[in-house]
This record gives structure tokens, sequence and C-alpha cells, in this order.
């Protein structure tokens, strides 16, 4: 076996309208097509690919960093300077760092339940 790809992210939620609305207006992920399954949730995606799964759930999510287990996921991504627009004018809390030798940027983002996604950007995007 050769691994691929990462396919998706299964996320657990009590909050899953407000995670559906947050995901949709800061990464720009719509809900669209999910099998029936006999729980609530929601799959987000990025073109034709769902990437983030949502589950509904009753119980509280502890998204506590001593508490983690994943402690963030990332995605990659084109136009810096459109994105930190969008979330300043948002008013969106996230913390922008260059990472060390890879001129990469990463632009740090909490969803409503406190999950922990980055954004990658080239060396060079503005």
């Amino acid at each position: 076996m050769q691994l691929g790809s990462l396919d998706h992210v299964n996320v657990r939620t009590s909050r899953l309208e407000a995670m559906v609305e947050w995901y949709g207006r800061v990464l720009g992920m719509p809900s669209g097509e999910r099998p029936p399954f006999p729980f609530p949730g929601a799959w987000l995606y990025v073109g034709d690919q769902p990437y983030v799964h949502l589950i509904g759930t009753d119980k509280e999510p502890g998204a506590h960093p001593d508490d983690l287990k994943i402690e963030h996921f990332a995605f990659s991504a084109q136009g810096l300077s459109e994105f930190t627009k969008k979330l300043d004018e948002a008013g969106e809390r996230y913390e922008k760092r260059v990472v060390p030798g890879f001129g990469i940027t990463q632009v740090n983002v909490w969803d409503p339940d406190g999950n922990h996604i980055h954004i990658d950007f080239a060396p060079g995007d503005a």
C-alpha cells in the first residue's frame, strides 16, 4: 500500500450551525452533499472535495490544548493579503508568522469550538 494525500478531517461539534457558518464565511468552505447518515453533520467543501466533515453532538467537545490529541490541521492557499484583510474586516482573531528557513507564511485561526487551523501561503505570496 502507498498512501496518497490526506482525504478529510472529521470534527465533532455541539455548535453545528455556527461551525458551518464560520467555515463558509472565514475559509470559503460551503456545506455540500453528504450521505444520509443517521446522525447530524455537514461536509464542507473546497472545490469538489469535502475536506472537513462535521459531526453534530449534544456533548460539548473538549478543545483545551492540554486535552488535544491533534493540535491543528492545515490548508495551503493563495492570496495572503486578501485573506488577512477579510479576517480583519470580520474581526476574526488570527496570528500570522513566517516559518524560519522556509519563508512560508502561516495564518493561524480558531473555529467556534477552538480548533486550531493554519493556512499556509508560499514565500512571496502577497
